[in-house]
């Protein structure tokens, strides 16, 4: 194998021993400032008010009461309204992909990481599969794990990632982590997987939502505003 600028960077030492390399999807795969994931964010706040008969207002303070309580909106909706999580997703991630340019820099970078890539998500594999496409990815994924596979059970709950890593065969102590979301990278570091938190660009901290505190940064091993540039220094030159 090729060797890596890792032998020059003690940093990132502990990256040579990675051969499962897992990605979030929104916002992590492609940059905060696209926006995608606000128009997600803001077709969730309708699917509330239309099914649940709520103003935005308390459509607003639904979803941060399911997400505080279950870890997602849709989580919520399944467990204390028995919705169909189809129509959800599918209205859900019915988004304008416009704004999303493909990234060659960052195929490159995953394309030539050792051993498997992973995408985990709490969005669908459609979704997920849609997104890649435009970012310029063809099949580079051994997985996608989307929350259909997690039976709704969304990031951050342990059962989710124990699941993940047990259907693909996983050894989290040769496993890295990427993530936009800072509590969806606790349950990862306690399993020994090393943890890169992905800001947004320009920024020195990850997004907070109102119902969020910031957590403690302990499970963060390393943090980037920029994937590409971070992958850059760890996969073997070309």
């Amino acid at each position: 194998m090729p060797k890596t600028p890792l032998s020059t960077d003690p940093a990132l030492a502990r990256f040579a021993d990675i051969r499962a390399w897992v990605f979030d999807l929104d916002d992590t795969l492609y940059p905060h400032h696209t926006g995608l994931f606000e128009q997600v964010s803001e077709r969730i706040l309708l699917y509330v008010e239309r099914h649940l008969s709520q103003t935005r207002e308390q459509a607003l303070a639904v979803r941060a009461d399911f997400c505080r309580r279950h870890g997602t909106t849709l989580r919520g909706l399944i467990v204390e309204h028995g919705i169909d999580p189809a129509p959800f997703l599918d209205f859900v991630h019915d988004i304008d992909h416009s704004k999303l340019a493909p990234d060659p820099a960052l195929v490159a970078t995953i394309g030539r990481l050792p051993g498997r890539r992973f995408v985990l998500t709490n969005g669908s594999q459609d979704h997920a599969e849609r997104i890649l496409a435009r970012l310029g990815f063809h099949d580079p994924f051994d997985d996608i794990f989307d929350i259909i596979r997690a039976d709704f059970v969304p990031k951050p709950h342990p059962d989710t990632y124990a699941r993940f890593l047990g259907q693909n065969g996983i050894d989290p102590a040769s496993a890295a982590m990427f993530e936009d979301l800072p509590r969806n990278l606790e349950v990862p570091k306690s399993l020994g997987m090393a943890t890169v938190l992905v800001v947004p660009r320009g920024t020195a901290e990850a997004p907070v939502e109102a119902w969020e505190t910031r957590a403690n940064t302990a499970h963060i091993d390393h943090q980037t505003d920029d994937l590409p540039v971070f992958l850059a220094r760890i996969a073997p030159s070309a």
